[in-house]
């Protein structure tokens, strides 16, 4: 059983005790997910949903979240908004501190030498090494188009 599981239970715990209904129906919604993770790994034959697995679940989890305060935003609802906000400062308290922009471009400048990357063809190289280290510390989404700069220029 990983760390993190067996954070999620203890939080769970605490939570439950200070009356916190937030926070326990945040945990709960973690839970479920990584429920349904596992169910779907056993129906492929694979382990347990790995430590790196359940980071790119939360990730997922926050981005959902925020693409839903960008819409109730846009649309007046600040109420439901708050509601999600809430959500994703719970999740963030499993996720690690993300890399700033200069450590970003640091990690993409000693992946690309690693990789031996000469061009933008290269580019998936870099990525995997990337994905590799600082899975759950780096947005690769706007990390892709660092590497594709860096490996343009």
């Amino acid at each position: 059983m990983s760390s993190l599981r067996e954070r999620f239970t203890a939080d769970l715990k605490d939570a439950m005790k200070a009356g916190e209904k937030g926070k326990v129906s945040t945990i709960r919604l973690i839970t479920s997910g990584l429920k349904d993770k596992d169910i779907e790994a056993r129906g492929l034959g694979k382990p347990e949903t790995t430590p790196d697995e359940i980071l790119a679940l939360l990730q997922k989890m926050v981005k959902q979240r925020q693409e839903s305060i960008a819409i109730y935003d846009a649309n007046g609802r600040p109420e439901l908004a708050a509601g999600e906000r809430a959500e994703v400062d719970v999740i963030n308290l499993y996720l690690p501190k993300p890399m700033s922009e200069d450590e970003v471009k640091a990690a993409i400048a000693d992946a690309v030498t690693e990789s031996g990357a000469a061009s933008v063809k290269d580019m998936g190289k870099v990525i995997a090494i990337l994905r590799a280290k600082f899975a759950g510390q780096m947005d690769f989404a706007k990390a892709s188009g660092l590497v594709k700069a860096a490996l343009s220029g």
